[in-house]
Parts: C-alpha cells; structure tokens; sequence
C-alpha cells in the first residue's frame, strides 16, 4: 500500500462530485437491479429444471451453486481492477459482459452447457454490485452510507423480487428460456445508458497514476494477504461467509419448499419470494428511523431474531399463510442484519476499499455455494424443515455475535 493512500481515500467523496450525480447512482441503481435478477430468476426454475432434464430438484440447483461460485471467485480479480482501473468503467464493462453471457444462458441446448453459462454469468455480474458499493465508499462520506447503501439496496431488492416473480411467470407461461433473453436486452440498455451519462459527465478518467508500479500478481497476493493480516478484515470475512451460507444458502430452496411442501405453482411460489424483498424495500424505508432507535448493533440483533423466526415459519408452518409471513420476516431481518455488515465492509479497509469490499463478497458468495450444495443434498431426501431450523439457530448466533462486535466498535470509538 502506497503511503497517502488511506488519506487519499478518505478524500475520495470529495474528489470527483460529477460521479456521485442522482443520475449516476440512479443508472448504477439500475445495473445492480439487473445483477440481482440474473443471480435469482433460476430460483423458481428448479423445479421446472429438474423435471426438463430429468435430474433431481438438487441436481438442478447446480445453475444456481455455479453462479454463485464464480461470482465470488471473480470478486478476487474485480477489486483490484476497479482499484486500478477506475470502478466504473469496471462496472460498464461487466454490465455489457452481463448482456452476452445471458443471451448464451438463454441459448443453451444440455443442461451441463446451462450450468456452464451460469457460471459465466456470475462471473460477469460479479463486477457490479460490490464495486457499486465501493463506489459509493469512494464518494459519500461514513455518516451518510449507510443512507446511500440502503438506496442502492431498494434496487437489489426489487431486482431479486423481479428475478424471482417473472423467473416463476416465464417458466409457466413463455418458458423458462424467455426470462434470460429478456435479461439481456435489459442488461444491454443498463450498459448502454450508463456508458453514455459517463461519457458525458467525464466520469470515465483514468484514476491519476502517482508513479505506482504496473499490475503484478506478486504485488496483489502481497496486498491482499496484508488486508487479511488485520484482525477487522477476517472478522467481517469470516462472519459475511457464514451469513452466506445461512442465509443465501436457504433462501435458494424457499421456492421448493412452497411448491413441494405447501402445493404451490412456480409462479406462485416465485410470487411468494416477492416478499422477501418488499421485506427488504421495508427496511431500506425505514433504514434512517431504525438505525436511529436501535443503532446498528441493536438493528442487527434485530434483524438475525426476524429471520430466524422466518426460516422456522418456512420449515413448520401447518399453512401456507403462516410461510408467506415468514417469507417477508425473513427479508426485512435479513437486509437489517446484511446492511449492518456492508457498512462494516466499507470502512474495513479504507485504503484498499475496492479490493476489501470485493473479498467481502467474495466470501459471502463462496459461503452461499457451500449452502446451496449442503441444502441440495437435503432437499432431495426430504430434510429442509431440519435444515432450516438449523440455519435459523445459526443465524441467531451470528446476529448476537455482530451485535456484540459492533457495540464494541462503537464504545471504543466513542472513548477515542
């Protein structure tokens, strides 16, 4: 790490004003929109998949482990290259990979050519979100982020409700097929708008090269290995990969769950998941309200108590009503315990925030392919309602950890 360069990034939200535009967070909005669609509209497909190709339900679930795998994977190659090269320009690129991967997803004629363009798919989309958030990191000061990240979050959200309603929709109506051609040409406008205002707004300048030596594997190893020497940076890590796991891995069955265990379409079981994101468009309303009464290590708690009480209403609820409640408990807990570590994310490592926040996600999406492939081993023998509660008791854990952690944080702070 360059020395100055902890002060330089503390300075990033003043530096470049013509970035941070309503317009520009708005178009990125919209690319994070597409993102979250492309990683959730198979979820409501499973089924469908399964009984396409002859395979089991947790067979099928490969098309969701092989996106997630490669998206955390790839996050190791996005950090420092949105760190090098300029983020958005990243996030451009990425988006316009995003458009091609899917039409080729929607194009596969075998399932192993699916699950490979899936991957490819992740790969791409990993560039979007997590350098969206460092982004933000770069532009808006401490005190205001979490306001912003939970802006930026109302399209996450709505892009996971939509991937999964109309990944449900599609599957019964035009086929399943029809959901991923219709993602790419929304992936290739998201480019192509963005591309444009950047251009315009003279958003796209090489970041100032300061004499800093050329990319060298060597010189990242050496980087990331001393953001992982710094005990805050494992902590976030280690807890974000578990939260994946717990939480994403889960959620991926929660159609499933409906269809098999309450009787439910696809599409209605995809309609069913919508609530789990107005859960989170819940929580990114009241974000400001509730981080002021309950501070973030109260949120957390509060949050991890949500979807523990979701994930046992999903696993044992005798009605279906009872799991659709659950449903939207889980997704307002969820995003009030995820918020909380995004914000963590973002200031772990301030000098090296691309590369940091990109391991963040790094980890949580490799914790989320460890849970899909524990679950699908599962969920084809019939043990989700166990599984479930399990996840919800290991998510009540992590809650209170994090809520202790925080706290901790804030006292010391607040003694300095």
């Amino acid at each position: 790490m360059r020395p100055g360069a902890s002060s330089r990034a503390r300075a990033g939200p003043q530096s470049a004003p013509m970035t941070s535009s309503p317009t520009m967070l708005r178009l990125i909005g919209l690319a994070a929109f597409c993102s979250m669609v492309s990683m959730r509209v198979c979820d409501p497909m499973l089924v469908a998949l399964s009984l396409e190709y002859r395979i089991t339900t947790g067979d099928a679930s490969a098309v969701i482990a092989s996106f997630a795998v490669a998206y955390g994977v790839l996050q190791l190659v996005y950090g420092p290259l949105g760190d090098r090269v300029g983020k958005l320009r990243v996030i451009i690129g990425a988006t316009a990979a995003c458009a091609l991967f899917s039409a080729m997803t929607a194009l596969a004629p075998r399932f192993p050519l699916l699950v490979a363009a899936r991957a490819a798919m992740g790969a791409a989309a990993a560039g979007i979100i997590p350098l969206s958030m460092a982004w933000i990191g770069d532009q808006v000061p401490y005190e205001q982020r979490q306001e912003t990240l939970a802006r930026l979050m109302v399209a996450t959200v709505t892009g996971m409700m939509a991937g999964q309603w109309f990944g449900g929709f599609a599957t019964e109506t035009l086929g399943w097929r029809s959901a991923l051609a219709a993602l790419a040409v929304l992936f290739a406008a998201a480019a192509a708008l963005l591309l444009r205002h950047a251009r315009a707004a003279g958003a796209l300048r090489t970041p100032v090269d300061d004499g800093a030596a050329p990319f060298s594997l060597a010189a990242y190893l050496a980087g990331t290995l001393a953001l992982l020497r710094l005990p805050r940076v494992r902590w976030v890590l280690c807890v974000v990969a578990i939260e994946g796991a717990l939480a994403f891995g889960t959620l991926a069955f929660v159609p499933a769950r409906m269809v098999d265990g309450f009787g439910l379409s696809a599409s209605a079981a995809g309609g069913v998941m919508v609530l789990y994101g107005v859960g989170g468009l819940v929580y990114s309303v009241f974000a400001r309200r509730w981080l002021a009464l309950l501070g973030e290590q109260g949120l957390a708690l509060a949050g991890a108590v949500l979807i523990a009480a979701g994930m046992l209403a999903l696993a044992w609820a005798p009605a279906v009503a009872w799991a659709v409640l659950g449903c939207f408990m889980a997704g307002v807990g969820f995003y009030m315990l995820h918020n909380t570590l995004q914000v963590q994310a973002t200031q772990m490592a301030p000098q090296a925030r691309g590369t940091a926040v990109t391991l963040f996600a790094c980890l949580l999406f490799l914790g989320q392919s460890t849970g899909v492939l524990v679950v699908a081993f599962s969920v084809d023998r019939g043990w989700l309602p166990p599984v479930f509660s399990a996840a919800a008791l290991g998510i009540l854990v992590l809650g209170f950890l994090v809520s202790r952690r925080v706290q901790a944080r804030g006292a010391a702070a607040a003694g300095v």
